[in-house]
């Protein structure tokens, strides 16, 4: 362990004296005038605009020639080697135009490539992080792409369980922070993801990080502060309001009443809190109104056109909503320090090494706070007991004051009972501390070699990679005494009479180590790569890749492996019609020898309308560009363990006798062999639309596709013998076979308006994806049409369809007999689907989407709109279709459960027309309390997500300064949603509460 903190800081320090040196070696000054810069911030070139605005001249540097030239009457292009073209309005000014970085920019990368954006096929999506940020600063990589991303939902085209790489690598998206990453390519069709095997054939995020521009040298700082304001908390009932309900419970049921009238007054009244306690646990007495969240990122990047660097330094902080005893200290801590180097060795061989260190902290307490604020009643215990009302005459509870480790604030012992002796409050104060520790260490190393020399256009790279994680709890465990106080009423004034203790205090001041984890990621890729660009019409591309990781993590037996050889070919004419083909040879050791390789084929077909003669004169029409893809992909993702061909036998616990009278043990079987299993199959065919028009007013591209699971593994009962199963001794034949089908079928679609009005510039997004899911084949068995899940979604629930509440006896005499238990007026009745007479399972029907990988329908817009030095930037997501259960303890309120503000609304004789709540019961209720129509609600939702104001200083302040440029800004998080269920929607449970965020942050370039 300390060898490998070693080498981490060795890196660190490296990382960060080696820009330091070189921006103090190369660091230029370039004036120019109106400047051209980097998105970096530093000049790459520029030119003098005369004062009719008619002539341009252009100035050299290390990069080429800036150039600008007359596009129309109202708009100049700007152009750089290596940067994309930018178009300015000819009367903005002489104003400062920013230039990006082709990776940045018109390039994208996609698999084992970069590509144009113009040529990109078979369902690609890329945000560059840089423009996000600059306009929209966030915390999270993923916060709000749904709103630049079409077919982005959580997932990628209703795909769970998509391949994360960050530089190349399998990591986990939270190692990297926005302001590390340079872009991020979503890559959802099967042509996309083909050359990354089977375990990217569910999608695959490709992140890329920054990397240092030559003669470009920068040094960005960024500071925030916000504070964390909760949205709401559940609402239980207080003690006086539970009692006379649990009263109402059990006459319910039979029962006589629990609780006095006298009992309900004291604890309603609040007169004495501590007799007759009535705990809020999300009052002020235990949480704070908002905490604060910090941080700070420092960015240096620069060099020359033999190494360029890269250095990330952050930090970030925040605290917690829990404002008492040791939980006050609660909060969350990282740090990480990132160096990217690229060299040129010679004219042929270039090479990168990145290095990352990621350190994080989490401090907690030895007691689930959220988790008893569901369950433990209000009346059950007072959390503190107040020494001044202990009565003088008892010896023994002042010997306990004497002697407690735990005197609250000097007036207080811990409260508690022999059913409570340790609770979340007296955890708190007393129960000790934990600190959660997170380690990971990143380095990647590649070498990239120009083969031109052996054939033109040839080159071959390769990466290696690391990725190195650990994490452990340490903790302080204490023991501690609570006290149960015994009340008596003297001269009408409350006293304690005495204390029942439970527990002891005790302390080993040993520190204890837990859970300790650590996982490690080791891949590897190779690949030759041929690019020709014959006579500026004929593009051809090949590649040949090896590419493989192996992740190996603690407790888990198997490594998770992924090995495959891709090829890929694509020819472009012209940029006019397009042929791409990307295949990979797959391996996977779950499957049985000789079912282990497959080969999974890709291709797209693309042509560009816009260049044809018949639309070469529209004045309308940019560019029109339809592609079509489809392929083949061979996965294992959807196998659930290694192994799962093989027949398992077992001796455990059968016997049998013999005339002899010796017991003989028996061998059983648990499962039947398969060794014909087969790789799971992803097959898709989608269409994708890429238009621009009106002079890149508006941009529009949209894919619909097709995609089916086939060969899914299931044990099918129902193609077997019903003697294949025993149930003693527990024998089954039942081999897995490749058998159930899924099918997504949706389209997904990214539509941007951009229009400068009077001085304003506007820019308006919007994206989505709309899906459906089904099962197109399954092994059923049922009796009734109405309960197949063949042709139903993927993430349908079940359920009774209720018909209301009983309204009597008569009521009950004259409905179908429900099969879950006694039931009686006020409870909820439901519908006899095929008429037996019987309401049990057979009865359940589909009763929505439950949106498990996403809304079916999942939108967002973000509008930015820029006057002068000043930028508004908005941005919403929605998120339609989907349904959920009512089905956790605040809702299906029951036995001695907690109960909440929904029983406000139960059933009784004067409520029984407009009741929204089943009766009460102290029983398991399990008539009611079962998935049904009654508790299903709408997860339609409309957020604003994020609101932001910017302010940038104007260059001009600045001059010669060593201050280049600086920002100011204000947004806010999570701000408002829209929903008709938005009570239960923003509300946890068991958990920390949803915030709002409210931020300010300043950047300053250097």
């Amino acid at each position: 362990m300390m060898n490998n903190i070693k080498t981490v800081l060795v890196c660190c320090v490296c990382m960060v004296l080696l820009p330091l040196h070189l921006l103090a070696q190369d660091a230029k000054k370039i004036t120019i005038d109106p400047v051209i810069r980097a998105s970096s911030g530093n000049p790459i070139g520029g030119a003098i605009v005369t004062s009719d605005r008619d002539e341009y001249s252009a100035v050299s540097d290390s990069l080429g020639v800036v150039h600008l030239e007359v596009t129309s009457n109202a708009y100049l292009a700007a152009e750089a080697p290596g940067y994309e073209t930018k178009i300015i309005p000819a009367n903005a000014g002489l104003e400062e135009i920013v230039l990006f970085p082709y990776l940045e920019g018109e390039k994208v990368l996609v698999a084992f490539q970069t590509k144009e954006k113009n040529d990109i096929m078979g369902g690609v999506s890329a945000v560059n992080m840089p423009e996000i940020i600059n306009e929209n600063y966030i915390t999270y990589p993923l916060n709000g792409m749904e709103a630049y991303v079409g077919g982005f939902n959580g997932n990628l085209w209703g795909n769970s369980s998509y391949l994360t790489l960050v530089d190349g690598v399998p990591r986990d998206i939270g190692s990297v922070m926005p302001t590390e990453i340079a872009q991020i390519t979503f890559l959802k069709g099967v042509n996309a993801v083909a050359l990354y095997g089977s375990r990217g054939a569910k999608g695959v995020l490709l992140i890329t990080t920054k990397r240092g521009v030559a003669n470009a040298q920068t040094i960005d700082v960024r500071t925030n502060v916000g504070v964390n304001v909760p949205k709401s908390y559940p609402k239980y009932l207080g003690s006086g309001e539970y009692m006379a309900l649990y009263n109402e419970a059990r006459t319910n049921d039979g029962l006589s009443p629990l609780y006095s009238e006298e009992d309900i007054y004291n604890y309603a009244s609040g007169n004495n809190p501590y007799r007759y306690p009535n705990v809020d646990y999300f009052s002020e007495d235990y949480l704070q109104k908002a905490y604060t969240r910090y941080d700070a990122t420092m960015e240096i990047s620069g060099g020359n056109e033999s190494a360029r660097y890269y250095t990330n330094i952050g930090f970030w902080s925040e605290g917690s909503v829990l404002n008492f005893g040791q939980a006050a200290n609660n909060g969350n801590e990282r740090f990480n320090i990132r160096g990217n180097v690229d060299l040129n060795l010679n004219d042929f061989i270039s090479a990168k090494v990145d290095a990352a260190a990621i350190f994080y902290n989490g401090k907690g307490i030895n007691a689930n706070y959220w988790g008893g604020s569901t369950t433990l009643r209000p009346y059950r215990f007072t959390p503190l007991v107040p020494i001044d009302m202990l009565s003088p005459e008892d010896e023994e509870a002042w010997n306990y004051v004497q002697n407690s480790q735990h005197l609250i604030e000097g007036k207080y012992l811990l409260g508690g009972t022999q059913l409570d002796q340790t609770n979340p409050i007296a955890g708190s104060y007393a129960g000790g501390s934990s600190k959660y520790t997170n380690r990971q260490f990143q380095f990647n190393a590649g070498v990239n070699a120009d083969l031109r020399n052996v054939l033109e256009g040839l080159s071959f790279s390769s990466l290696f990679g690391l990725d190195y994680a650990t994490s452990y709890n340490l903790s302080f465990n204490n023991d501690y005494a609570v006290y149960q106080p015994s009340w008596t009423n003297y001269n009408g004034v409350d006293e304690i009479a005495s204390l029942t203790k439970f527990g002891q205090d005790a302390s080993s001041k040993t520190q204890n180590i837990s859970n300790n984890w650590f996982r490690q990621t080791l891949s590897f890729s190779g690949k030759l790569d041929y690019q020709r660009h014959i006579d500026n019409k004929h593009h051809i591309s090949a590649m040949l890749i090896a590419n493989g990781f192996q992740t190996g993590e603690s407790g888990i037996y198997h490594k998770v492996s992924n090995a495959n050889i891709g090829l890929h070919g694509s020819y472009n004419y012209k940029s006019k019609y397009y042929i791409d083909f990307s295949g990979a040879m797959v391996h996977s050791a779950k499957l049985a020898p000789g079912n282990r390789n497959a080969f999974s084929p890709t291709l797209s077909l693309g042509w560009r309308l816009s260049e044809e003669d018949f639309m070469a004169s529209s004045s309308v029409v940019d560019n029109l560009k339809l592609s079509v893809s489809g392929g083949i992909l061979h996965t294992d993702l959807d196998i659930t363990d290694y192994y799962l061909y093989e027949g398992i036998y077992t001796d455990e616990g059968s016997w049998y006798e013999w005339k002899d009278g010796l017991n003989n043990t028996a061998t059983d079987v648990r499962r039947g062999q398969n060794y014909d299993l087969d790789f799971p199959k992803r097959e898709e065919i989608s269409v994708r639309l890429d238009a621009s028009m009106f002079n890149k007013l508006v941009t529009f591209n949209g894919s619909f596709f097709v995609s089916k699971m086939t060969g899914l593994f299931l044990q099918d009962r129902n193609n077997y013998p019903n003697y294949f199963v025993t149930g003693w001794p527990i024998s089954s034949w039942i081999p897995y076979v490749n058998y159930n089908n899924d099918q997504r079928t949706g389209f997904d679609f990214e539509l941007n308006l951009n229009k400068q009005i009077g001085q304003v510039d506007w820019n308006l997004g919007f994206s989505g994806i709309y899906y459906n899911t089904k099962a197109t084949q399954r092994s059923e068995n049922f009796e009734y049409d109405y309960q197949s899940r063949i042709g139903k979604p993927l993430d349908g629930l079940w359920g009774l369809e209720s018909l209301g509440f009983f309204s009597g006896l008569d009521d009950i005499e004259n409905s179908p007999q429900q099969a879950f238990g006694e039931v009686k007026p006020g409870d909820i009745k439901y519908k006899d689907q095929n008429g037996d007479g019987i309401i049990n399972a057979q009865d359940e029907v589909y009763l929505g989407r439950g949106g498990w990988s996403g809304a079916p329908l999942t939108m967002g817009v973000h509008l930015s709109a820029k006057f002068k030095n000043f930028t508004f930037f908005a941005l919403g997501t929605a998120r339609t279709g989907a349904n959920a259960m009512k089905n956790n303890n605040y809702f299906w309120v029951n036995g001695e459960d907690k109960y909440s503000e929904v029983v406000r609304g139960r059933w009784t004789e004067g409520t029984k027309e407009t009741a929204t709540f089943p009766r009460l019961t102290t029983l398991n209720g399990a008539n009611n309390f079962r998935g049904s129509d009654f508790w299903l609600y709408s997860t339609n939702r409309f957020d604003l997500t994020r609101v932001q104001v910017s302010y940038s200083f104007p260059g001009s302040m600045f001059g010669e300064r060593f201050l280049k440029g600086l920002d100011l800004y204000a947004n806010g998080a999570n701000l408002l949603t829209i929903a008709p269920n938005r009570d239960i929607l923003e509300m946890n449970i068991g958990s920390a509460p949803q915030t709002r965020f409210y931020n300010v942050g300043i950047k300053a370039k250097f």
